[in-house]
């Protein structure tokens, strides 16, 4: 079962139109990879929530330029990887930062995948 997100407070992503609102590619593999790694059991929604809620008190703490909510949440998921060990903790800023680095359209070219049998082109 997917997790649910909350709707208000501080761990509430951005909505618009109730969806959820990426301004950039990396906002959406972060968010992505986070619910993968719930979803395959790797730690609960709950215990990522906590980490996600301590990163934003941090930076309400000691404010470093304009609040943005996936900053806060891949230093989230960045902190609960490490604390985990489910990556050595010298690999996580490079894979972090090559993840991040992906060009645009990197994750869906003019490829097909085979989904359980069937088929369709992402154009």
């Amino acid at each position: 079962m997917a997790p649910t997100l909350d709707i208000e407070g501080p761990a509430a992503p951005p909505r618009l139109n109730g969806e959820l609102v990426f301004d950039a590619p990396w906002e959406g593999r972060s968010f992505a990879m986070a619910m993968a790694l719930v979803e395959d059991g790797w730690f609960s929604w709950d215990d990522f929530r906590d980490h996600l809620i301590a990163a934003v008190q941090r930076w309400e703490s000691a404010p470093d330029g304009e609040y943005r909510y996936y900053e806060r949440w891949q230093e989230a998921l960045e902190s609960i990887v490490a604390e985990r060990a489910l990556v050595a903790g010298s690999e996580v800023d490079t894979l972090a930062e090559a993840f991040a680095a992906r060009p645009p359209g990197h994750d869906h070219g003019d490829h097909h995948h085979d989904h359980g049998g069937h088929h369709h082109d992402h154009a």
